[in-house]
């Protein structure tokens, strides 16, 4: 059953219409389904069950506090890249025993508070930060967990904005350098895993097999022992474009096991990070019609919500499927959803054939439930939307809209 569907001509969110959300909270907002992140977290551990696993969901796809507490309850880990997203996963209720700290700027000051928290692991990415980490958990008396992360130069087949495992990357340490990092063994670091993250939305399992033969190759031929290997996230979502649906969480997982077999085979744990396969498909921007308007070019429809709230259209030229949240038989047009932001690149859908939209009806933006509301920003001095959680035939308000006093409470004249 999908988390978004029409019910007696009205597109709901489980068994909650979205204009009794709109009507109740306002627009635009963002609207998420508690039961299919359950569902898609659920996917993730069962394709993995077979061996020891931690699934450590990437708390930059979504980070409002009432999803992190679904996940927390399911009982995943978490991939963090700041230490604000630690502070928030700690204050959702997760625990920092099963955080594992990405990124390749970490400051001496991340590493310290991470440490002090007892966190899970550091993917640690190149030998400047591997030393500066020694030498911090040393100065705290301390042994900081250490994956070293490598990048295979893999190519995922992605948008180059996301595409994070080529050698012409930032990220990680080629699979030559990880050699003697992997044997280091200095005071204030003790090496447990070997990482690799080749990119995000993917949308075939070959990629995952190449990556994970080069590092199985790699532990093999220098004898590499490990607690485990994280083989990061990127499995993709379907956006609704026609082009075909990604593989499932059990194609993946039945694709990297059978790659990772020589490494499970003698009991090592695998830990995957996937953050917009489980919470991707589970949002949806909820917005409302204000005005349409036709040049000599072009047909537009103008919305309230706008680039500020979802960004991976202006980002990315991403395609998000839309709807009308009433269902009628009715013409069609062919339009520019695009909202009141005074930029071109301020658009959510450009030639797209449409119902014809009146002005005050709403629209559905979308499989928007990763990387939309965590990339969200106040430019225009707009406020950020508000967010919904719904369970069933009930909703709550998991973050308030913000005021106008907010977003100017930190500024001096």
């Amino acid at each position: 059953m999908p988390a978004f569907d029409y019910k007696s001509g009205e597109l709901c969110c489980e068994q909650v219409p979205l204009a009794k959300i709109a009507g109740e909270v306002g627009t635009p907002v963002y609207v998420y389904s508690r039961g299919e992140i359950e569902r898609a977290y659920q996917a993730f551990d069962a394709a993995l069950a077979s061996v020891p696993h931690e699934i450590c969901y990437a708390v930059k796809a979504c980070s409002t506090l009432g999803v992190l507490g679904v996940l927390v309850q399911l009982g995943a880990g978490a991939d963090i890249v700041s230490i604000g997203e630690l502070y928030r996963w700690l204050k959702a209720g997760g625990s920092a025993e099963h955080v594992v700290f990405s990124g390749v700027g970490k400051t001496e000051a991340e590493m310290r508070t991470a440490l002090e928290a007892g966190i899970g692991c550091f993917n640690v990415e190149s030998a400047e930060e591997l030393e500066l980490l020694a030498r911090v958990a040393a100065s705290l008396g301390k042994r900081a967990p250490v994956s070293i992360r490598v990048n295979p130069d893999v190519d995922p087949q992605t948008h180059p904005y996301i595409s994070t495992g080529l050698k012409q990357n930032k990220f990680g340490v080629s699979m030559t350098e990880a050699i003697p990092l992997l044997r280091d063994p200095r005071d204030g670091i003790e090496i447990v895993g070997l990482d690799c993250h080749i990119g995000s939305q993917l949308v075939k399992t070959a990629p995952f097999v190449d990556a994970i033969a080069r590092l199985v190759a790699l532990v093999q031929q220098h004898g590499i022992r490990l607690r485990h290997v994280d083989i990061g996230g990127g499995l993709g979502i379907d956006y609704g474009k026609g082009d075909g649906a990604p593989p499932s969480p059990a194609e993946y997982g039945a694709a990297v096991l059978a790659a990772l077999a020589p490494l499970t085979s003698r009991g090592v744990k695998v830990v995957v990070e996937p953050g917009r396969a489980i919470v991707g498909a589970a949002g949806a921007l909820v917005t409302r019609v204000l005005y349409r308007k036709r040049n000599d070019a072009k047909h537009f429809t103008i919305v309230d919500a706008a680039m500020n709230d979802l960004m991976r259209p202006a980002l990315y030229n991403s395609f998000h499927p839309i709807q009308a949240v009433r269902h009628a038989d009715r013409a069609t047009v062919t339009t520019d959803v695009v909202g009141p932001i005074c930029e071109t690149g301020d658009f959510f859908a450009r030639d797209r054939e449409l119902p014809e939209l009146e002005p005050g009806e709403l629209v559905s933006i979308g499989a928007a439930g990763a990387y939309g509301a965590a990339m969200s920003s106040n430019y225009n001095t707009r406020p950020r939307a508000a967010e919904v959680l719904v369970a069933g035939d009930a909703f709550s308000i998991i973050r308030s809209r913000e005021t106008y006093e907010q977003l100017v409470a930190n500024e001096r004249l």
